[in-house]
Order: structure tokens, then C-alpha cells, then sequence
């Protein structure tokens, strides 16, 4: 009688790991459809022609002949800086002093 629930306490060991297993590789084939559903669509989007420019356009910055480029730079005129200098108290004042 011992020996059978000893046996038994084994098999049931058993059986939770390989449901615990069970699970992560479900977890894991979950992810890898959503990735295959990921690339599936990326793969459809390379195969127009649209797509294939909007990569490109993407990854390389290129444009089409007769577009332009707006770069739009912060403003950081010595005004600002001077009067940032200038706020502050006893101490900031050593600090810019010395800058």
C-alpha cells in the first residue's frame, strides 16, 4: 500500500510539471502566431509597390524628385541663455560666473 502511494505522489509530480510545461510551449506557440501574423502582413505590404516605396522612404529618409525638406530647429537665442543666468540665487551666480 505504501509503495502504491508512493508511486502515486510520483505521478502526480509528474503531471503538474508537464502541465506547467504544457502551458509555457502554448504561451510560446501564442507568440510565435502573432509574429507570423506580423510578418505575414508586413510581407503582403513589401509586395505592392506602395509599400515597397514607404519602406524605403522609411529606412533611408530618400525622396522623390521636386520634394523638399522642412527642418524645424529649437530656438536658442543668447537672450534666453542671459536670462536664465540670471535667475536664480547666491549660488547660481558663482556657478555661471565661472562657467
Amino acid at each position: 500500500m505504501i509503495a502504491f502511494a508512493w508511486s502515486v505522489l510520483g505521478f502526480w509530480g509528474k503531471m503538474r510539471e508537464t502541465s506547467k510545461n504544457r502551458e509555457i510551449v502554448e504561451n510560446k506557440i501564442a507568440e510565435l502566431k502573432k509574429k507570423e501574423e506580423t510578418f505575414s502582413a508586413n510581407i503582403a505590404i513589401l509586395q505592392t509597390e506602395a509599400g515597397v516605396e514607404y519602406s524605403i522612404r522609411d529606412k533611408f529618409g530618400w525622396a522623390k524628385e521636386g520634394e523638399g525638406l522642412i527642418v524645424i530647429v529649437d530656438n536658442k537665442s543668447p537672450e534666453n541663455n542671459e536670462s536664465e543666468k540670471n535667475k536664480g540665487g547666491f549660488f547660481s551666480f558663482f556657478f555661471n560666473w565661472f562657467r
